[in-house]
């Protein structure tokens, strides 16, 4: 990533983050263990349920979402002292990021970023500006006007709290457009990797991480859970370490807010705000002195990385056989387990309804209509820009039928809405209605805690994702089951038009019944009330794991 070859964190330093990585690990591992078994319960659970009707659901798409493949020139800013130099940037499949000098086949890589998770994507900020987040406070180096002697007009910038700021550069506007989209659906594949696995390991390891938080004292809804797990739990660490980084090793972060603009962050942004939680204080001698915030982060943060991947790859033959073990142990039980489950979850409403329902009336019934509303609006545009766009693109393989039954243009419009789902510029339509709902979420940050607006727009994308691509396979196979040879274009075309009533019909309904929207109204006031909770049982806090008991995440009453 173009760093300098030598680590800014000596012996002593990289001994002590291993300390802190091991700490983490054995603090973190029985609570992901746990939610191992309560993941199983909930699986085993939903299979033996009552099951939605076949006719009215859509069918699930077999194809998966993944990153878009993307490459082409651009022009980096890199090197000691840093200069513009041209490269040619591929985007893999897996979510990869590489850089060659040229684009000949077997050309060395010259750099990579795999991890997205914690990046965000500029491009119409100042240059200017941008530089000067990348080289404020190294003094070693130029300024960043002298950078800037090539004219750059259409700049790509990837910024990150704890790593280094990536900066390039396209040739032209449709250039950094078409990369702009490429990276924007990286980040946000790459960042819900979790969030969209259907896997119990993967659903464990959520609730873990917000138990073991909990745990620390962190009650709110934030980012944090963005990336795969070994990202996850970095960023977790990440945080509780910034503030000691702040205050022992980085004195230009404090008072006027310049430091932290060398992050990447204006002074008041509530993203740096959000990282100063329970600082587990790095002992002064461990830290020495360190000129420049970005390649100790950055050296910080790989180590951290590092650690976290090595850790949960040493669990996984553990996690492999207690998987097996829970299915084998779990499911002959699992009539006797849901009923202790119920009587548990009963004792709990018991002893906290009071409490509660005080605190719902005192601070939430006053601000929950504003929430909703808020959080409400953040899905509901994108869901009517899916109706939009699916109605559209069936309008047009029915009039493509009518003009034309056979030939290579209907088979090229049926391809072309059959990869509607993936086609990037298309999608945007839906993508851009969360991305604007951004600014509005983050007026919930103050009365409510609330940090998780980038996790909320990535959800309400790939629900837009989802939605269509199971539309699209729905509406192709009813069509293929429907059409004949027999059939006249007239004919063809007006089953066409009953499939596809059929389709929206069973996607509004689909929209209303996701699992996003009921949940969306409980994200904020969650974040205020367990807190509020805490303070109001006091020394009578009822604990959530009793004797015997898996510790399950509590279910609304007829969800």
């Amino acid at each position: 990533m173009g760093g300098r070859p030598s680590s800014p964190l000596d012996k002593q330093q990289q001994q002590h983050l291993r300390g802190q990585v091991d700490t983490l690990m054995r603090n973190f591992l029985p609570c992901y263990r746990g939610q191992l078994a309560a993941s199983i319960l909930r699986q085993i659970s939903r299979e033996l349920g009552p099951q939605e009707p076949a006719g009215s659901q859509l069918l699930r798409s077999k194809k998966l979402p993944q990153v878009r493949e993307h490459r082409g020139p651009l022009t980096q800013l890199r090197g000691h002292p840093p200069r513009w130099q041209p490269i040619f940037c591929v985007l893999r499949g897996d979510g990869r990021l590489e850089w060659f000098s040229h684009k000949e086949v077997n050309c060395p890589c010259q750099g990579q970023l795999y991890a997205f998770q914690g990046y965000f994507l500029l491009v119409n900020e100042h240059l200017e500006d941008a530089t000067s987040c990348l080289f404020s406070g190294d003094h070693t180096q130029e300024e960043p006007d002298s950078l800037l002697e090539v004219p750059v007009s259409f700049p790509l910038f990837l910024q990150h709290p704890f790593r280094r700021h990536l900066c390039f550069s396209a040739a032209t506007r449709e250039a950094q457009h078409a990369w702009r989209l490429a990276l924007q659906g990286g980040i946000r594949l790459r960042g819900t990797v979790l969030q969209r696995s259907q896997a119990p390991a993967a659903r464990a390891f959520l609730d873990a991480v917000r138990l073991y938080r909990q745990h620390q004292g962190h009650f709110g809804d934030d980012d944090v859970t963005l990336g795969s797990d070994a990202e996850v739990l970095t960023a977790v660490l990440m945080r509780e370490q910034l503030p000691a980084l702040r205050a022992q090793t980085l004195p230009g972060l404090r008072g006027s807010g310049g430091g932290i603009r060398a992050l990447g962050f204006p002074s008041h942004d509530c993203r740096l705000n959000s990282l100063l939680v329970s600082p587990t204080p790095i002992p002064a001698p461990c830290l020495g002195s360190v000129p420049h915030s970005c390649p100790l982060l950055d050296a910080v943060h790989a180590a951290v990385l590092a650690g976290a991947s090595a850790g949960l790859r040493a669990f996984q033959p553990e996690k492999d056989e207690l998987l097996a073990s829970l299915e084998k142990t779990i499911r002959p039980d699992v009539d006797q387990l849901l009923r202790q489950r119920a009587r548990v979850a009963g004792r709990l409403r018991t002893d906290i309804r009071g409490p509660l329902e005080s605190c719902l009336r005192r601070e939430v019934d006053p601000q929950l209509p504003r929430v909703v509303q808020t959080l409400l609006r953040t899905v509901e545009a994108s869901l009517e820009a899916v109706r939009t766009l699916l109605a559209q693109g069936m309008d047009r393989l029915s009039r493509r039928l009518r003009q034309s039954p056979s030939g290579t243009r209907l088979r090229r419009e049926v391809y072309s809405f059959g990869e509607m789902p993936w086609d990037l510029a298309l999608m945007q339509t839906c993508y851009r209605e969360a991305e604007r709902s951004h600014g509005r979420l983050g007026q919930l940050a103050a009365p409510f805690g609330f940090l998780g607006m980038q996790s909320l727009v990535f959800g309400a994308q790939d629900l837009a994702q989802q939605l269509i691509a199971d539309a699209v396979a729905t509406f192709l196979q009813l069509a293929d089951q429907c059409l004949t040879m027999a059939l006249n274009c007239d004919q063809a075309a007006q089953r066409l038009e009953r499939v596809r009533g059929r389709v929206l019909k069973v996607l509004s309904g689909k929209m209303h019944g996701s699992p996003l929207m009921p949940g969306i109204p409980q994200v904020c006031p969650r974040v205020h009330l367990i807190s509020e909770l805490k303070k109001t049982l006091g020394a009578n806090d009822v604990s959530c794991t009793l004797d015997g008991c898996l510790e399950v995440p509590w279910e609304q009453e007829g969800a």
